[in-house]
């Protein structure tokens, strides 16, 4: 076991290395489609950050030799000529930053000048607030769902049930967000968008439900359908059937055996979940205009602000890789007859 999670945690180390490699050489070939900040003294000083931390070349005459240019700032009558240096070049100096001194740059646009760290640590409260609300509120109602429906097999409630969620599950998350926030936003009562820092408490507290509810639905049908079908599977097992021969009633076989063999492969997708409530959700965020790491991706890539969306793909490829890992190494101490990678 041991010798696995080494393994796995090696190999989710070098995915992400890969992942953010391939990131940035992507999106550092893109063509710059929007000008930095329109203050000269904000532009100048991220320009000087820049030539710093090795990705720019600051010379006080033009020099087509020194590669890409970028823009000519005069300040205090001192002439700066910014030339881009070759891409690899870039990599290099960006990754030994990090590496050196844990340094992922500084926005460009966003929050100019301002530590990406710094960014990311202000807006993650708000992802991880939402995420965790829908989590708690997700997870009991679904598996709560999935055990009735699986119980009550081939009736009217496993049919209605089981319909609903086929319906939910195959509607995107962006419709279903867009659909709750025309009927209860534009047609109710609720906040159109997220509330700003002087709104009041209940606008605050209302301001929750569409994004939470958003959220919830696919999370829901996910647990709903698992747990039906696991339930179905080890009702109809011979070992079920054996313990109802030997005197079990209906409940005591459900509760002693049934539902804790059904769990055994949904408490790790559970506990991957809650891994996952960091990464926040990007349309959500995006339509709903709350200012977490989700909507700061799509802000980022956007504005072309490089520091902070490598930053925040850093983010949400390690967690990702972590929370597959949990899910895979829980299963062996959920139940013990299981070892993940053993030869045998």
């Amino acid at each position: 076991m041991l010798k696995y999670s080494l393994k796995r945690i090696l190999l989710a180390f070098i995915t992400a290395f890969i992942i953010i490699t391939l990131t940035f050489f992507l999106v550092k070939s893109l063509p710059v489609t929007r000008s930095f900040a329109p203050q000269e003294n904000i532009k100048l000083a991220y320009y000087l950050t820049e030539v710093d931390k090795g990705v720019l070349i600051d010379v006080g005459v033009e020099s087509p030799q020194f590669g890409t240019y970028i823009e000519k700032i005069t300040h205090n009558s001192i002439d700066h000529y910014f030339y881009k240096k070759p891409i690899i070049d870039q990599y290099f100096a960006w990754l030994s930053r990090i590496v050196t001194k844990w340094d992922w740059g500084v926005s460009q646009f966003i929050s100019p000048n301002i530590s990406t760290t710094t960014i990311i640590m202000d807006r993650l409260p708000v992802s991880v607030k939402i995420n965790v609300i829908s989590v708690i509120i997700s997870v009991p109602l679904g598996i709560l769902l999935g055990i009735v429906a699986g119980l009550n097999k081939n009736t009217w409630v496993d049919h209605t049930i089981s319909t609903l969620v086929m319906i939910f599950i195959s509607i995107p998350t962006f419709v279903i967000i867009s659909f709750m926030m025309y009927f209860f936003a534009f047609k109710g009562s609720l906040p159109i968008r997220w509330p700003t820092d002087d709104a009041t408490t209940k606008v605050k507290v209302l301001a929750y439900l569409i994004p939470v509810l958003s959220l919830s639905f696919g999370s829901i049908c996910h647990y709903c359908r698992n747990v039906r079908a696991e339930l179905c599977e080890v009702m109809s097992s011979e070992y079920l059937i054996l313990a109802r021969t030997k005197g079990l009633t209906r409940r005591q076989a459900i509760v002693r055996h049934a539902l804790r063999n059904a769990f055994v492969p949904i408490l790790p997708s559970i506990l991957g979940e809650f891994i996952g409530v960091f990464t926040g959700s990007m349309v959500l965020e995006n339509l709903y205009n709350i200012n977490g790491i989700g909507d700061l991706y799509i802000t980022a890539l956007k504005n072309q602000d490089y520091n902070v969306l490598f930053a925040d793909m850093a983010i949400f490829t390690t967690i990702g890789l972590l929370a597959g890992i949990v899910t895979d190494l829980s299963y062996g101490f959920i139940d013990p007859r299981i070892r993940m990678g053993a030869k045998k």
